[in-house]
């Protein structure tokens, strides 16, 4: 189907065969439940009365027994707070309505149908709301697409900023380039990368670099400082320090434990 604004809609007659089937529920529902992207249909005063496959399979195992029925959009908290229900009257009114990378309320949406395990972290959609009409030309529906334009899922996110790390380690840390990295905002890389890792950002790249120190000390022609200084790295108390956190020893103990092990091969 490809990029849509409400224009694309209208001109596309993407509109045009919803409004054919206003008089026959039952086909209307099976096209709707065909379609390759989320669509949600409200009654005139706002309640669900039929949401679709790829709707379901967004937000994962949401049964629509909990939403038909039930939700209505204009008392949505999340709808309400952002202030948008004077443009989304307009569709109920007859204009097709047209929401440029909206937000979707994630948190929102887990808590109001306990769902424990969404898997996405954040997700940008545009919304076209477009009325379908009855033969006297009234609004008989208001259905609403959904097309997502940015879906971060965290894990693939992370992946590219471990890598990002994994292998500009010999640079000094920079939150911001690795956040970049990933495409995401400094706020959530750092929430998301501790969730995924169990460190933060800087305490995976410090982990790095101290692996590598590691691997350098290895080289008996290296001093214990050549070998951080080939991490680019100034060796000092405090490196000391953070490499006997991570390992349980200093770091001339450590090469004093190579060399024994050296000598009894």
């Amino acid at each position: 189907m490809g990029n849509y604004n409400s224009k694309d809609i209208k001109e596309d007659g993407v509109v045009a065969p919803f409004q054919l089937l206003h008089g026959n529920k039952e086909l209307m529902a099976k096209v709707i439940e065909s379609f390759p992207y989320p669509i949600q249909v409200y009654a005139t005063d706002g309640t669900s009365v039929l949401l679709n496959k790829a709707m379901l399979e967004e937000y994962g195992a949401v049964n629509p027994d909990m939403v038909v029925g039930k939700y209505n959009i204009f008392r949505d908290p999340d709808i309400i707070a952002s202030g948008q229900i004077n443009e989304l009257n307009r569709a109920f009114r007859g204009e097709i309505v047209f929401f440029a990378d909206v937000k979707v309320p994630l948190e929102g949406i887990a808590e109001r149908y306990g769902i424990k395990d969404l898997d996405i972290e954040a997700l940008y959609q545009d919304i076209t709301l477009f009325p379908i009409f009855d033969d006297e030309q009234r609004v008989a529906y208001v259905a609403a697409l959904l097309i997502n334009r940015r879906v971060y899922r965290g894990k693939e996110e992370i992946e590219k900023a471990k890598e990002y790390l994994e292998t500009g380690w010999k640079e000094e840390f920079d939150l911001g380039k690795t956040a970049k990295a990933a495409g995401l905002s400094k706020a959530h890389f750092t929430r998301l990368f501790k969730k995924h890792t169990g460190m933060t950002p800087h305490e995976y790249y410090i982990d790095i670099k101290i692996h590598k120190v590691r691997e350098k000390l290895l080289d008996a022609n290296l001093s214990v400082a050549q070998a951080f200084a080939a991490c680019n790295m100034n060796y000092n108390g405090h490196l000391a320090r953070i490499f006997k956190e991570k390992t349980g020893v200093s770091p001339s103990a450590y090469r004093k434990m190579l060399d024994k092990q050296a000598h009894a091969d």
